[in-house]
């Protein structure tokens, strides 16, 4: 049913008040318990036991992962299904069907299916050629897309001021290191998303930008003083909760002791100071109180371990609902029928910190009605007709005009560094003879294709993979190219990126860096340099790694992504690679500019 406006005026039961502050994560189920084995069947299709919590415990929204996506129409109906449930509560109120489609890095529908732009970095290197309309068109687009699916909330824009190059988890989701760049790419996307129906998610207040640990992995601190914060951290939220006071505004698990250096006694019963995300002071007294932001206030993942290592998930959710957080965001692991006792105890739990006066009823209530004031908002309905929407959104997913704008976006952004003795563009013969080295064969392959595409000439191809090579015959193919472009992808994918806490559950090592390539593509292109090779360096990621390979070069280019969207047996092509070709070949010009400083560059 649509949400009615009289609901945001009536009293809810605190239970109903609490289930519409939670946010459940429906990544994987198995309705027999899996025992000592982790659950990994993917909920591509609704379980009753799921659609039953919905429906008796009036739950507010759910957020779906790459696993739950498969074609349209199973999405679609997934969705619909979600709601049906949801409108069969005592309340009824439709559900926030949430994802993590930033665009770029971070994308949950498949490549091929859903047009995934090359990220908010790229945008970033588009503003002095573009201003907003990069931001404005990408955000137009993945909003059509993801409504298209009956998904209504996207944690999108990522307003992080990426000041730090080390940062191993916004990097190149950020717009870059200017606040007032990114305050205004990031407003720009947030009308995007709402103009076209699609409640934003600022993320990650008071701001991750300049952090050197992932919260996935561990607890990050930010050393700022409290003038550093105001100057460079809280300009973007400030500057878009003055304009247009976005429908959610997420939390980050990081310690800001220039905010707040009260402590908490961990599980393991250390003293450490309150992370942003358990903090009155920074979410109720400077988001809420000096900020002056009305909307709702979620949490970040609370399974990540900036939050999971020293909380039990049920401590963690009072404590955040204690500082003013109005949803908690995967409160508790859902993964087998077992797991449903856990969320009776949240609920009863909560209800008693509310009798004990630990957590405050009116703020309960108040947290409530904005959660009910924002669906009302953006008219939310859980009346959906599977047929129409499928059929509607297999037109519009990827279509042809925003592969369009995806690919023009990548090209925009394609930042030539350093061109000497007129390197670029290649000046390419038949018969020339091209050795292209690569963190991987599978982006080897897709730049070999890119180049093919976009020349007439008949090239040879020879590839070096960073993953694995024999140095001998790699020295051989290096002393017989005419040319070599050589790539790097850096910092290595964090655990945003790939999905979330169960892939680090299910592979220990993906928190560790992978074999050191970089010492491995130095000595690469030492060798093209003593053999006066013509050679190119190709950042594909964050570009600070020109800082440590561009001078062994003699042209180097930045593109910000390398993500592949068709991967077949014939073909293997992305954007980044593309318009990465038409710049090498002089097809199009790089008109890009770093939106970050480079040590020793600009």
């Amino acid at each position: 049913m649509p949400l009615q406006s009289s609901f945001a005026e009536s009293a809810l039961t605190l239970k109903q008040q609490l289930g519409q502050k939670l946010m459940l994560d429906l990544r994987y189920y198995c309705e027999q318990d899996p025992g000592e084995q982790k659950c990994r069947t993917p909920v591509t299709e609704l379980p009753a036991d799921l659609a039953n919590i919905i429906t008796k415990h009036n739950i507010g929204g759910v957020i779906l992962f790459a696993e739950n996506i498969d074609t349209v129409p199973q999405v679609i109906k997934l969705n619909n299904d979600l709601q049906k449930a949801a409108a069969k509560s005592e309340l009824g109120l439709p559900l926030f069907i949430s994802i993590d489609q930033e665009g770029g890095r971070v994308a949950r529908i498949p490549r091929d299916v859903g047009t995934s732009f090359t990220g908010n970095m790229s945008i970033g290197a588009t503003y002095k050629e573009h201003g907003t309309h990069f931001a404005t068109e990408s955000a137009r687009i993945i909003a059509d897309e993801l409504l298209a699916l009956g998904v209504n909330v996207n944690y999108a824009p990522t307003v992080d001021v990426n000041m730090n190059p080390d940062n191993p988890v916004i990097n190149v989701r950020s717009y870059g290191e200017d606040p007032q760049l990114v305050a205004k790419l990031g407003g720009a996307q947030v009308a995007g998303f709402e103009n076209n129906g699609v409640i934003s998610s600022l993320k990650h207040f008071p701001g991750h930008g300049d952090t050197n640990v992932d919260s996935h992995t561990g607890l990050p601190k930010v050393m700022h003083d409290k003038e550093t914060i105001w100057q460079q951290d809280l300009p973007p939220f400030k500057e878009i909760i003055k304009n247009q006071q976005p429908g959610m505004i997420m939390t980050a698990h990081i310690q800001y002791p220039a905010l707040d250096d009260s402590t908490f006694v961990s599980k393991e019963g250390k003293t450490m100071i309150k992370p942003a995300t358990m903090s009155r002071k920074i979410i109720t007294d400077l988001l809420r109180d000096e900020l002056g932001y009305q909307g709702v206030v979620i949490t970040d993942a609370l399974d990540m371990a900036g939050i999971s290592h020293f909380f039990e998930p049920i401590e963690a959710v009072v404590n955040t609902f204690a500082a003013g957080v109005d949803i908690a965001l995967m409160p508790i692991e859902i993964r087998s029928p077992k797991d449903l006792a856990v969320l009776e105890a949240l609920i009863e739990r909560l209800e008693q910190e509310v009798q004990r006066g630990t957590l405050n009823a009116n703020e309960m209530s108040a947290s409530a009605t904005r959660i009910l004031k924002l669906k009302e908002k953006f008219k939310l309905t859980s009346l959906l007709d599977d047929k129409a929407a499928i059929k509607k959104a297999q037109l519009l997913l990827g279509d042809q005009s925003h592969r369009k704008v995806e690919a023009e976006l990548a090209l925009a952004a394609i930042t030539e560094v350093k061109n000497e003795k007129n390197t670029l563009p290649l000046s390419i013969k038949s018969n020339s003879k091209v050795h292209i080295i690569m963190p991987d064969t599978r982006k080897c392959y897709a730049l070999q294709q890119a180049l093919i595409d976009n020349t007439d000439k008949l090239i040879s191809f020879s590839c070096t993979s960073l993953q694995g090579y024999e140095p001998l015959a790699t020295l051989k193919e290096i002393n017989e190219a005419d040319i070599i472009i050589a790539a790097n992808a850096s910092p290595k994918q964090s655990a945003v990126e790939v999905g979330g806490m169960d892939d680090l559950a299910d592979n220990p090592e993906f928190a560790i860096a992978k074999a050191d390539q970089s010492a491995a593509l130095e000595s690469l292109l030492k060798q093209a340099k003593l053999a006066h090779k013509k050679t190119i360096f190709v950042s594909l990621r964050a570009p600070y790694d020109i800082a440590q390979f561009g001078k062994f070069s003699d042209a180097v280019l930045a593109t910000y992504a390398y993500n592949i969207d068709v991967d077949t047996d014939e073909k293997i092509a992305g954007p980044a690679f593309t318009a990465l070709a038409k710049v090498l070949l002089g097809k199009a010009p790089a008109k890009g500019q770093l939106p970050v400083t480079i040590n020793d560059l600009n």
